[in-house]
């Protein structure tokens, strides 16, 4: 058993993964200042602490003797981003390095950091290897890459333990429906739910790459038990990608175009270095999920 603490653990992905650990006999802190996360996703087996990653001292003591940090908490999505970089900034990137000091203090094993495929920007070549360079394109992608490299800065200079997996467009329970940190999936679910048409944003044909969120907890708890320590970044997302058009026609109803923003328009992911590294692979595709997920929201017959 090991003790392990989350940071964002009643968020989206935070959640699951809380719950990941807890079935496998984990011991588990979660901090969450409840911005975007909900006090119903969390797991009563867990330790909850509302507090704000951007107050070092008031987070520090819970470091102690934790053996695991898996940092998912971070104001998401790149739109509000492009609206608000400065409070963006204070949570993506300060909140990030008190997240690192307060495990080097601790002396963690290891810290597992949720960085962003949007660290790559507009890329010419696909798919996104890691070794590309990253040129990010919204304050958000900057700020994630940004805890990517303090993640490799705290492991070369402190010898803290990191690394960080590049998230691709995460789906699955609990994900956001409405409001500025909902994807394209949830936004859509909800439209038709409530009859309404589905907004596709420009003429619907960027490409995503999209990832079922156990697949995701999953990457998380390999990176832990992995010898990776130097701060090395993972893309973890599908070999698959689909357009918005696409996604709209699985889910089937009516839609309304607005007008388009900064975006990249592929993001399409190789993955062959988490298999390499962490023997992982996604098991579950988008279009089996989406039939589920409709039959779920009760718009089948829409």
């Amino acid at each position: 058993m090991s003790k392990c603490l989350v940071t964002g653990g009643a968020g989206f992905v935070g959640s699951n993964l809380v719950d990941a650990l807890i079935e496998r006999g984990d011991e588990v802190i979660v901090i969450d200042n409840l911005s975007t996360g909900k006090k119903e996703n969390l797991n009563s087996m867990a330790g909850f602490n509302n507090l704000d990653l951007r107050n070092l001292e008031d987070i520090k003591p819970f470091f102690e003797g934790v053996d695991y940090v898996f940092h998912v908490a971070a104001l998401a999505r790149v739109q509000p981003s492009i609206e608000d970089p400065a409070t963006y900034n204070d949570h993506n990137v300060n909140g990030t390095l008190n997240v690192l000091i307060a495990s080097r203090d601790a002396k963690v094993k290891k810290v597992i950091y949720s960085a962003s495929s949007s660290a790559y920007g507009n890329q010419e070549k696909m798919p996104l290897t890691e070794d590309m360079e990253a040129v990010p394109i919204s304050p958000y992608g900057l700020q994630k890459y940004i805890g990517e490299e303090y993640c490799r800065l705290f492991s070369y200079v402190y010898k803290l333990p990191t690394v960080c997996l590049r998230y691709f467009n995460v789906y699955g329970p609990r994900m956001v429906l409405e409001g500025a940190y909902a994807s394209v999936i949830g936004i859509f679910g909800r439209q038709r739910k409530n009859n309404k048409s589905m907004t596709v944003v420009g003429d619907g044909e960027q490409l995503r790459t999209y990832t079922y969120v156990k697949d995701i907890v999953k990457a998380s708890i390999l990176a832990a038990e992995s010898d990776i320590n130097n701060g090395q970044a993972i893309n973890t997302g599908q070999n698959s990608e689909y357009s918005v058009n696409q996604i709209a026609k699985m889910i089937g109803g009516p839609t309304t175009s607005i007008p388009s923003r900064i975006e990249p328009r592929r993001n399409l992911c190789d993955n062959s270095l988490a298999k390499k590294l962490l023997n992982w692979q996604p098991t579950v595709d988008l279009p089996e999920w989406i039939q589920e997920y409709k039959k779920e929201l009760k718009i089948e017959s829409l």
